[in-house]
């Protein structure tokens, strides 16, 4: 029971914050950049080039998470490929500190999850019924009234989808913010490999995680309770 009560400790509270903040943030990103590349794909792209552009999307899904993660350190060091590349066209005089911070943190998992965001809501896009979208233009309404009215409200299922599978692993995630964030950066996925394997700690470890997994169920719930029985799920 003193595991459980300790996870409320104070000193542990920022970290929880940080990374939920870190998680919504990641998803909400997603989600803005992933919806307009899933419409641009499902209905703007021509039927024959579609399965090139979802391959594009899906082959970096074929590499490792971890050599992907470590290509960023690449990118974001001091000399890294944008720093070299913005120090020799002269827009910089010193190198910018991209890495070991949050905002290398949140690119890495922007990075990491953002196929997962586009493919539910390409899904949901490509489910509906064209004429539905001509009958709305044909009855007056413009692109943003037809895009509010009409394609928005039957791509909600995918855009839920796409939020949860977005934000349910970023919560978790340890990777992205052990290998780019540093220590000012420490989420409650680090925090728990940090009692399993550096403080040797597996009861503490354990109860985080326990509490961890119980919030993520609850989040479920809540989905399920109000929004589950009234969309379809893909």
């Amino acid at each position: 029971m003193k595991n459980y009560i300790r996870v409320y400790d104070s000193l542990y509270i920022p970290i929880y914050l940080r990374s939920i903040y870190i998680a919504i943030l990641t998803t909400i990103i997603c989600l803005f950049i992933g919806y307009p590349v899933a419409y641009f794909i499902a209905l703007k792209v021509k039927p024959e080039n579609k399965i090139l552009y979802l391959f594009l999307i899906i082959v970096p899904l074929w590499t490792s998470f971890l050599i992907r993660t470590y290509a960023w350190i690449l990118i974001l060091r001091d000399e890294g490929l944008i720093n070299l590349f913005l120090l020799k066209i002269g827009l910089i005089n010193k190198p910018l500190p991209l890495l070991y911070n949050e905002f290398s943190v949140l690119l890495g998992l922007i990075y990491g999850e953002l196929p997962f965001m586009i493919l539910p809501i390409y899904a949901s896009l490509e489910k509906i019924d064209i004429s539905l979208i001509e009958a709305s233009k044909d009855l007056g309404a413009d692109e943003f009234r037809t895009f509010k009215r009409v394609i928005l409200p039957l791509t909600l299922p995918g855009i839920i989808v796409g939020v949860t599978i977005v934000f349910i692993p970023t919560l978790g995630s340890f990777i992205v913010s052990d290998l780019l964030g540093g220590a000012k950066s420490i989420l409650v996925g680090n925090l728990i490999q940090n009692q399993f394997i550096v403080a040797r700690d597996k009861p503490f470890g354990s109860a985080i995680a326990f509490v961890l997994s119980s919030f993520v169920l609850v989040l479920l719930y809540i989905y399920r309770k109000f929004w589950g029985g009234k969309i379809e799920v893909l």
